[in-house]
């Protein structure tokens, strides 16, 4: 593992951002997420300073990826209880079966569409804790996080969000943060940081149209929208597809007129504020060739380490990416009118006219 983990994505899939700003709103639940979310995150750092001595990250790899769900039983224990592994019958418990499944639906995904073996294209396995939860005494946690070489989910409040495992894209997006540890460990903050966050909403989203057999015409293009619960201000975390729209406290822009530079204190310097500009612009690759044809350009494009180092912005993932369909359009694995697709599209966002960033 490089030097970088100290920058790595630990942010849980519900942005704090988003959680202040429902804090501020008097949102009792929000405020209660937020304790816990910074208690977590302060468990995953320590756990990754000792994960040496831990033996923490030696998840085991043979080639081929099993899948291991574990029980936390209400507390912030990893690997607490084995309620089901690869080849068992379903277990007693609903939500163990269903992360069993999406677990194995994307690396299904990634095996049958991207070529990839398992998180870390080796065939890892695949450890999955349900019912985390920070403080038993309370209500489920409204989050889910990756923490290394694991997912944990957490159950949900059942008001503002609810069960965090039943939903595909949340562990398709999990899981895309994995894959970007191990193929360019993009740093978590600002522009890399929100290509780090995009990366993973164009994977969540890809499994996630996969599963449910939609298209790019047919499916919402939104995040997060099977996880938020009645005292959620709208309809969804964020929108691909039309950025700022998901809900009352969405206020991702789609173009980079509206860029700032955050401070590294407001979401990391804005990983999810702007992770939806590049997200508007795969989009609309993805209404032109297909989403799955899209995501596997991005895939392509992300293993161009010269291009997407840890610190790239937005203009090289263009470049990068522009680099990777020249390629695939000539080895006749995608279409050729898939050039004029990505830049029109980074166009459309304002990207392709940064002469610098």
């Amino acid at each position: 593992m490089s030097e970088h983990h100290n920058h790595e994505h630990k942010d849980g899939f519900i942005p704090k951002y988003l959680l202040e700003k429902l804090a501020e709103r008097g949102n009792e639940d929000a405020r209660r997420t937020l304790v816990q979310t910074e208690k977590i995150e302060k468990k995953i750092e320590k756990i990754k300073k000792n994960r040496t001595e831990s033996n923490f990250f030696l998840a085991n790899v043979s080639g081929e990826s099993k899948r291991f769900i574990y029980n936390s039983e209400n507390t912030p224990n990893f690997k607490r209880k084995l309620e089901r592994k690869e080849g068992d019958l379903p277990a007693q418990d609903e939500v163990v079966n269903i992360a069993y499944d999406f677990c194995g639906k994307t690396l299904d995904y990634f095996n049958n569409k991207l070529d990839r073996n398992s998180i870390d294209g080796q065939g890892m396995d695949v450890i999955c804790n349900v019912h985390f939860n920070d403080d038993p005494s309370e209500k489920g946690l409204n989050n889910a996080f990756w923490v290394g070489d694991q997912l944990a989910l957490g159950d949900g409040d059942g008001r503002t969000f609810i069960n965090l495992a039943r939903s595909i894209d949340v562990v398709a997006h999990e899981f895309a943060h994995g894959v970007t540890q191990y193929v360019n460990e993009l740093i978590y903050e600002r522009q890399s940081g929100a290509l780090n966050e995009h990366f993973s909403d164009v994977i969540g989203t890809a499994v996630q149209q996969y599963v449910k057999g939609q298209n790019a015409q047919t499916a919402d293009w939104l995040i997060g929208d099977e996880i938020v619960g009645p005292a959620w201000p709208g309809k969804a975390l964020r929108s691909m597809k039309a950025p700022g729209t998901a809900s009352e406290i969405d206020d991702q822009p789609d173009h980079m007129r509206d860029y700032k530079n955050l401070p590294l204190s407001k979401d990391n310097g804005g990983v999810h504020i702007y992770s939806g500009i590049p997200n508007k612009a795969f989009f609309h690759v993805a209404m032109d060739i297909g989403t799955d044809a899209a995501a596997f350009l991005w895939y392509t494009a992300w293993h161009d380490r010269e291009i997407i180092h840890p610190r790239a912005t937005f203009l090289e993932a263009f470049k990068a990416i522009l680099k990777a369909v020249e390629t695939l359009v000539e080895k006749g694995k995608l279409p050729a009118k898939t050039i004029d697709s990505v830049k029109s599209a980074f166009e459309e966002v304002g990207i392709t006219s940064l002469v610098h960033v």
